[in-house]
């Protein structure tokens, strides 16, 4: 198998790339029920020696659920009717997400509402306020 890049920092090599099929459940027509095109990708992603620490950190936290037991990422394609397009989907489905998280996220800088903003908010509540009140009875007189 190829080896699959990333980005200029990460290539991972085609050996580490394990790949196996099964029946698919998607389109084929009477092929569906004879011919393996569902294809299902692993890849040991713990203790991975290619992979910054906090980059394979941010990958374990956000596809936790993709990772088994062993610490394998299984990523697997239907979608199409034939095998190759399948391999090639889970592989750039593995590559889409370790993009994801490539970069920490970014940090959000508290900021406070401008005395624009809180006038609006201010005039917009009075009318309300008066909108509702006009709706309400007539005084009695």
């Amino acid at each position: 198998m190829d080896n699959l890049y990333v980005n200029r920092r990460l290539t991972i090599p085609g050996s580490q790339l394990q790949v196996s099929f099964a029946r698919s459940s998607g389109p084929g027509g009477q092929n569906v029920n004879k011919v393996n095109s569902k294809a299902t990708l692993r890849w040991q992603v713990r203790d991975q020696p290619l992979l910054g620490r906090q980059w394979q950190e941010r990958f374990l936290q956000r596809f936790a659920n993709r990772v088994n037991v062993q610490g394998e990422f299984v990523v697997s394609s239907d979608r199409h009717r034939d095998q190759i397009s399948n391999i090639e989907d889970c592989r750039q489905k593995l590559v889409d997400m370790l993009r994801q998280v490539q970069d920490p996220p970014k940090r959000r800088k508290p900021t406070k509402p401008t005395l624009g903003s809180k006038r609006r908010r201010l005039k917009a509540k009075k009318q309300q306020s008066e909108k509702k009140r006009l709706r309400g009875r007539p005084p009695m007189e």
